[in-house]
């Protein structure tokens, strides 16, 4: 089946309080063991894909491999920009066959947030895209853009009910105390925001930095109103891991396919952990 919105399983997944996994593509690897674990469990699920993996990739490879699995796969899968920078780069991307954007205007005033995020919107519904907005700033790495817990900032109640009546996002993503990367410590999530958020929209909440959070952390979330997770650092990890795991017991191992099989199946495992962990399994 062709790329869809995020539309097209979001309403379900807050309506049943399951959330459906953004993965980020990074490589063709990736994508594969995505797609693959998706099968295996039955379930939608969101190709993230970040400005700089589109650099890395290249726009149009990205689109053609994530066409090609949902062809391939009969799964509802949307293709998303992650932390859009622009209105520029979201059009880029829907222009190029990409089914959903995110734009993230966090780091302006919320009344500048709420008017870039509007003009995204009106220009992405019209096509039939999805769009996911963030309020609030989530700490943490990623693509090298750093963000320190004493700079991230919680997302207010009230100013996220407020974006997303003005705004009319697909989904709104608020800060409430995860991060992007891995976490030294155990992350304090204010389940509190979340729930009385969700309560007010009926779109779900998005929880980044959703790599390393323990189970019932997630799954509290869940049950407060996140009904997207986006997950990224753990993939990365088990991807590595099993690569130098490959390379460090043979220094003649030369052929690519002879670690990036192994790095493949353990990025599976990850992401069928995950599926089952946010229950979409057999959502599809």
């Amino acid at each position: 089946m062709p790329l869809v919105s995020m539309n097209e399983f979001l309403p379900k997944a807050k309506a049943n309080k399951f959330a459906v996994g953004q993965f980020n593509m990074n490589n063709l690897e990736f994508a594969q063991a995505i797609m693959e674990a998706a099968i295996q469990e039955k379930s939608p699920f969101i190709y993230g894909v970040s400005e700089g993996a589109i650099k890395y990739m290249g726009l149009e490879f990205t689109v053609a491999i994530a066409k090609a699995a949902a062809e391939k796969s009969g799964l509802p899968i949307a293709l998303h920009l992650d932390h859009g920078s622009s209105f520029e780069v979201a059009m880029q991307c829907i222009r190029a066959g990409f089914s959903s954007v995110m734009f993230d205007g966090s780091h302006y005033t919320l009344e500048e947030n709420i008017r870039l995020t509007k003009e995204v919107v009106k220009a992405a519904h019209a096509m039939g895209v999805s769009v996911e907005g963030e309020l609030g700033t989530i700490g943490g790495v990623e693509d090298d853009i750093a963000v320190d817990e004493a700079h991230a900032a919680l997302a207010k109640p009230e100013e996220a009910i407020r974006f997303y009546e003005e705004t009319g996002v697909d989904c709104l993503a608020i800060a409430v105390g995860t991060a992007h990367g891995m976490y030294k410590g155990e992350p304090k999530i204010h389940y509190d925001i979340i729930e009385e958020v969700a309560k007010a929209v009926p779109v779900p909440i998005v929880l980044h930095g959703g790599s390393g959070v323990p189970d019932d952390a997630i799954q509290q979330s869940i049950k407060a109103g996140v009904g997207k997770i986006n997950v990224n650092t753990e993939n990365q990890v088990a991807c590595t891991d099993a690569i130098r795991e490959v390379l460090n017991k043979d220094a003649n191992v030369y052929d690519p396919r002879k670690y990036l099989t192994p790095a493949r199946n353990a990025m599976i495992e990850v992401v069928r952990s995950k599926i089952k962990l946010f229950g979409s399994s057999n959502q599809a």
